[in-house]
């Protein structure tokens, strides 16, 4: 492979800010994983956000963009799965598995799409430092009527069609908006992009507690929602606390602490065939390897008023802020039945283009 811009490439990020800002390019904020292809000739390398190859796990993928991409190109995108006319990063997780043969199953059971939003290089040209109103017209050029499973990313300069797309696309399992100053060099590894994501407040049971990478004091609370049937499920963590903040944590929450577990509504969560059943902690997962997952269980009788964007398969898709303690709520109030949903988008209008 010799291409001007070489693998492995880090993608340029976004920061994040409150409001849509005016005079920009957006996009929808694809909910995926981030991927940075390379194709010369025969050759396709597919890169992850932290410059690993993705390539043998979406071997459907390789072939559609050895057929639909350029002859020799760099171009900047996410690889998403559909299900159920929405975007499902649990489906998506699923297909990075060390077994061949389990890749190749998924391939064929939930196969991946690929939506092209930025390109890199062309040809023997590096385009990292072209303005990003000329690499969009490029990539435009180049994909005009791609087919599916590559897919090329709606654009628009008006800013009122973005907040419409803020509004309505997360129907379809969507972030929320990127926007892009129209005169953007392509910057890898560098926040220079602007993501405006959805944030909305739950009240939630805390019920454990992680401790910090750095010693005994709190790394994260293990949140819950109590479901139609009664049972606590676990839907996530909050985790943004100062130094200082996560020291007294540990004494506050003290009193609540059950050792042993006996009688916690998780305590069966070491047991594989537990999760099964119920939504807890510590789910084994090739994501989370050799890492500790244990946790410190708590008496169920504290809520806290937690902010979040989404929810993807019952919890929280990211982690969620703690916003404040709530001593005016009871943990049995706090179910499922008090979050929002979203209305339902169909994704392949979203990929259909303004």
């Amino acid at each position: 492979m010799e291409l001007p811009v070489m693998p492995p490439v880090k993608p340029m990020l976004a920061k994040s800010v409150k409001t849509i800002p005016p005079g920009m390019q957006y996009e929808a904020k694809w909910d995926g994983f981030r991927a940075i292809v390379h194709r010369d000739g025969h050759d396709v390398v597919i890169g992850s956000r932290t410059g690993k190859p993705l390539t043998r796990y979406f071997p459907e993928l390789v072939d559609a963009l050895r057929e639909r991409l350029p002859e020799r190109c760099v171009v900047d995108g996410e690889i998403v799965i559909a299900y159920g006319g929405r975007l499902d990063f649990d489906r998506l997780t699923e297909r990075i598995h060390p077994a061949e043969s389990r890749v190749r199953t998924l391939a064929e059971r939930t196969p991946a799409r690929f939506v092209a939003f930025d390109l890199l290089a062309l040809g023997d040209e590096s385009l990292l430092d072209t303005p990003l109103t000329e690499r969009r017209a490029a990539l435009e050029r180049v994909l005009e009527g791609v087919r599916p499973p590559v897919h090329l990313a709606p654009a628009t300069t008006d800013v009122e069609v973005a907040r419409q797309w803020f509004e309505e696309y997360e129907g379809a399992g969507l972030d929320g908006v990127v926007a892009k100053p129209l005169d953007l060099r392509y910057r890898p590894d560098a926040r220079l992009m602007y993501k405006i994501k959805h944030e909305r407040t739950a009240d939630v049971v805390v019920a454990g507690y992680r401790f910090h990478k750095s010693g005994p004091i709190v790394g994260s609370l293990l949140l819950g929602l109590y479901d139609a049937k009664g049972a606590l499920q676990h839907v996530g963590v909050c985790a943004a606390f100062t130094a200082r903040r996560r020291e007294e944590l540990v004494e506050e929450l003290e009193p609540l602490v059950m050792d042993p577990p006996d009688g916690h509504p998780w305590a069966s969560w070491t047991d594989v065939a537990a999760h099964e059943r119920a939504r807890l902690p510590g789910a084994p997962s090739r994501w989370s390897g050799k890492k500790d997952l244990s946790w410190v269980a708590l008496r169920p009788e504290r809520v806290c008023e937690v902010a979040y964007d989404h929810m993807e398969g019952g919890r929280f898709r990211h982690t969620a802020q703690f916003r404040r303690w709530r001593p005016d709520r009871t943990p049995e109030s706090c179910g499922y039945a008090q979050l929002e949903e979203p209305v339902s988008y169909d994704l392949d209008e979203v990929l259909s283009g303004p």
